[in-house]
């Protein structure tokens, strides 16, 4: 695959950071241009290697680029899009890191018009609860799922293109129409970091909040590790993705009051059951995600 003569990375932190140090590594890109709406974290991207230089403004980025890749909250995009489309021109293309695609494609659709074919939309389905460019590493994607949901508008050369990039990052690529990939989400992404900062803020509020935090122990980490993630960027989401997120709480609230009623009722052999189903969802499911990491 040719590389890219030059990269822009719009926000360089976890994400778009992440993506640049992968396809450096694999020398796919000759230049890679940070834009954001923080200096220091620019500087910090500088510092470190991901970027290779920090463009002035959009019209300075845009010159001589073949992709754009946006690594901003959600909810910044629209802004983000409008800011850049002036200066689009040539063959460049766009593409996202976004959780949330129907909120990224109408900005998309609002701020490029008839120019919507440079946007292929994505998302990598791998991250950290951590964030900012010192996050960033190069093997983030390594063997991870990354969804791109095309539009109708989207050329298929234009699309494979994308796609060997983030294969070229080591990751595994598929295809979703965005809506179905919002409602996937939300139950195995949105919901699990919605009901982890709610376990947390529910304890931190109690009295003795410092008692009960000191007893926790693994499960509790493990449990709660995506409380760490970064508020702006779930907020964003949740607002983004609110009735598939909604419609998936009403489910996960049916099966909690199913369990308490077997609490309740002292019915030993019903959680059992549960419990030993569930157990066996996860161990397929594992068994499934180790074999495709492996092809």
């Amino acid at each position: 695959m040719r590389p890219l003569s030059r990269l822009v990375v719009c926000g360089t932190g976890l994400i778009g950071g992440s993506f640049a140090l992968a396809l450096k590594a694999g020398g796919q890109v000759a230049d890679v241009v940070g834009i954001g709406r923080t200096r220091q974290s620019l500087q910090d991207a500088l510092d470190l290697g991901i970027i290779d230089r920090i463009a002035v403004g959009w019209q300075d980025a845009l010159e001589g680029t073949e992709l754009v890749f946006l690594g901003v909250p959600v909810a910044q995009t629209a802004s983000v899009l409008a800011a850049m489309a002036p200066h689009l021109s040539g063959p460049t293309l766009l593409t996202d890191g976004g959780s949330t695609k129907h909120d990224v494609v109408a900005a998309a659709r609002a701020a490029l018009g008839k120019e919507i074919w440079r946007m292929i939309p994505g998302h990598p389905i791998a991250g950290s609860e951590k964030s900012g460019p010192h996050a960033a590493r190069a093997d983030l994607y390594q063997a991870r799922r990354v969804v791109l949901t095309p539009l109708a508008e989207n050329r298929a050369e234009d699309i494979e293109r994308i796609r060997a990039l983030w294969r070229a990052c080591g990751a595994r690529v598929s295809e979703l129409a965005v809506g179905e990939h919002d409602r996937a989400l939300a139950a195995v992404s949105h919901l699990p970091h919605l009901l982890s900062y709610a376990l947390v803020g529910e304890l931190a509020r109690r009295d003795d909040a410092e008692r009960l935090f000191d007893l926790a122990a693994g499960g509790f980490r493990d449990f709660t590790r995506i409380a760490g993630s970064h508020p702006e960027m779930w907020r964003d989401i949740c607002m983004a993705n609110r009735d598939a997120l909604l419609a998936e709480l009403d489910a996960y609230g049916d099966e909690l009051a199913r369990l308490r009623a077997m609490i309740a009722r002292g019915d030993a052999q019903g959680l059992f059951d549960a419990f030993a189903v569930a157990r066996l969802a996860r161990n397929a499911w594992i068994a499934r995600d180790d074999a495709g990491r492996q092809t």
